[in-house]
């Protein structure tokens, strides 16, 4: 949450960079019920932030990786709704930073999502080290406040493990990074998630490693009261041509040769609106 002192009433910065961008939704962002998809809002921040990195002149050498990402929406955008996205450096670290996107749309629609991204070399793929030039376009508007990038979320256990399914990967899935976007893990959530068009929800994702080509995932899903929990996982060597070519409920113990957690994912429907102080 924004400190008071920093920031304006809208949760903006009171100085520093903010870039502006707008967007409409889609046909291809939403479903039946013409509500804005998770993964249709991953895009529109994602290319916000590809937006802001695109004008801020640092050196091409330094890429990002996205960590995790929270949003809170209180007003899902509907179908043909004009968004706002108003996006901003809100804290820093040496080799991450959070970036933080406010979103209004021409219907009502309300988001406010936090993110953390992990910069790494474009050469090597390593993590790389926040300099200077970064801190002199960034740092104003984080204020000094501190980025974490610790993982919160655990490993689907029991029962849950027994009711996974493959969840295929298509060609169109990877991205110019030779890695399955950010984006399609969120379509695995909506796969599972319940959300109405009249819902708000508040929603964490972790990205725990890239997911390429060559993995075959897992979907794993738990339900308890008004919360899910989703997980992909490598399905592991031990697992490799086991349930190949199965679908929807592909049968128990199909998560038993997974291995790794490759994404993770907890969901909370607000049925009756979220009163946010994001606003």
């Amino acid at each position: 949450m924004p400190d008071a002192d920093t920031h304006t009433d809208a949760g903006l910065p009171a100085v520093g960079r903010v870039v502006e961008g707008r967007r409409k939704v889609r046909m291809a962002d939403v479903g039946p019920d013409r509500r804005a998809r998770l993964d249709a809002l991953a895009r529109y921040l994602h290319d916000v932030a590809e937006d802001d990195a695109a004008t801020a002149t640092l050196p091409p050498t330094i890429g990002w990786v996205l960590r995790s990402t929270r949003m809170e929406v209180s007003t899902f955008p509907a179908l043909g709704e004009d968004l706002v996205l108003r996006t901003f450096c809100s804290a820093t670290a040496n080799r991450w930073a959070e970036r933080t996107t406010i979103v209004h749309g021409s219907q009502g629609a309300q988001l406010f999502a936090v993110s953390i991204w992990v910069a790494v070399d474009t050469q090597t793929g390593a993590p790389a080290r926040l300099d200077e030039r970064f801190f002199a376009v960034y740092g104003p508007s984080a204020g000094g406040r501190h980025a974490s990038a610790r993982l919160v979320l655990g490993e689907p256990e029991g029962r849950a493990l027994d009711r996974a399914r493959p969840w295929p990967l298509r060609r169109s899935d990877v991205d110019a990074w030779g890695h399955v976007n950010n984006a399609v893990a969120w379509a695995a959530v909506e796969d599972v998630v319940d959300i109405g068009p009249t819902d708000a929800a508040v929603a964490l994702l972790e990205h725990h490693v890239p997911i390429d080509p060559g993995i075959e995932p897992i979907l794993v899903a738990e339900h308890e009261g008004d919360r899910w929990s989703v997980w992909l996982l490598d399905r592991g060597e031990a697992g490799r041509g086991a349930g190949r070519g199965a679908g929807r409920g592909a049968g128990r113990g199909a998560g038993r040769g997974a291995g790794q957690v490759l994404v993770a994912a907890t969901v909370r429907i607000l049925a009756t609106g979220m009163s946010s102080s994001h606003r």
